[in-house]
């Protein structure tokens, strides 16, 4: 599990592709390193990524072709910069919400509005997800806990990012067209289709 608050963004070094597999490479700052082994779970871009190898501060992870057709992993190449956070332990402070890794799919940037220090986002995503996203509500994009800005049934919705956010993630650096990993919140996912569950049942045994 991870909190959803990306430590900072750190450049790929290495990418080699096979049949179905990505390998690549991810160099860390030696903090971000430090008591990392083998077999542990890092977010990268939003997707967890589990550590296959580790030389110094480099760290390398494979992604498979499930990861690699749902996420924008597929488009990784060397020199790109990805946005990283290590596993939350017990204790940690959650600044953000739960966020699993588990990448839903992608959304489209098609809008992007800088004005002064901030910079705003318009996402499109499937209209099928919009009824888990709601204003105020809680997103993972990128793997950065984010909080729903407005949204439109068109399947649409606007993020606000502060100077941090723009500082620590590749967010402000968007263009239309980009895509960006997605992860519904899980508990607004399952509220709802816990309620559209109980509704549909009492429906039909009242022979609606």
């Amino acid at each position: 599990m991870y909190t959803g608050i990306t430590r900072g963004t750190f450049e790929v070094t290495q990418v080699e592709r096979k049949p179905n597999l990505l390998t690549y490479e991810v160099e860390l700052s030696r903090a971000l390193a430090e008591g990392l082994e083998p077999g542990a779970s890092v977010s990268i871009d939003g997707v967890c990524q589990t550590v296959v190898s580790l030389s110094g501060n480099r760290v390398t992870f494979d992604a498979i072709q499930e990861t690699l057709d749902l996420t924008t992993l597929d488009s990784l190449r060397q020199g790109d910069r990805v946005a990283v956070e290590r596993s939350s332990r017990v204790g940690d402070e959650i600044g953000g919400h739960d966020v699993a890794g588990h990448v839903i799919g992608t959304g489209q940037v098609v809008e992007v509005r800088h004005e002064g220090d901030v910079c705003d986002l318009r996402i499109s995503v499937p209209k099928k997800w919009m009824k888990y996203i709601f204003n105020k509500g809680f997103i993972a994009v990128e793997g950065s806990s984010m909080t729903v800005g407005e949204t439109d049934p068109a399947g649409n919705f606007d993020l606000h990012l502060i100077p941090e956010t723009l500082r620590l993630t590749n967010l402000g650096k968007k263009a239309c067209g980009d895509r960006v990993n997605i992860e519904l919140d899980a508990r607004t996912v399952a509220i709802v289709d816990t309620v559209e569950r109980v509704v549909e049942q009492r429906f039909e045994r009242e022979g609606r």
